[in-house]
């Protein structure tokens, strides 16, 4: 299953305690996701640094669990807002007889 995860910030969180070392063990973090076959895609918003990613996985809940183990959400810096996907079931109507 596809799931959109889209980065919301923490509105408390100051910009200074995103640290260099920090931010090195993200991209760590999100390149092992990627590497696993997890992570598909990711993306920041092209308005605002915020993260927009694809993951594949059994269910939310599961997407859920590996984005917690990202450094900036177990600091408590940003939080996802998970959206499972199911295909688009229109185009059948495309095939369908009488059409």
């Amino acid at each position: 299953m596809k799931v959109l995860a889209v980065e919301r910030p923490v509105p408390s969180v100051e910009e200074g305690r995103f640290t260099e070392d920090l931010l090195r063990d993200e991209a760590a973090k999100v390149w092992e996701l990627q590497q696993s076959g997890i992570l598909r895609e990711c993306y920041f918003r092209a308005d605002r640094r915020e993260a927009v990613l694809v993951l594949e996985c059994g269910s939310g809940d599961e997407a859920q669990r590996h984005l917690a183990d990202l450094p900036l959400v177990r600091a408590g810096m940003i939080q996802f807002e998970v959206i499972p996907l199911r295909p688009y079931p229109g185009f059948a109507r495309l095939f369908a007889p009488g059409t």
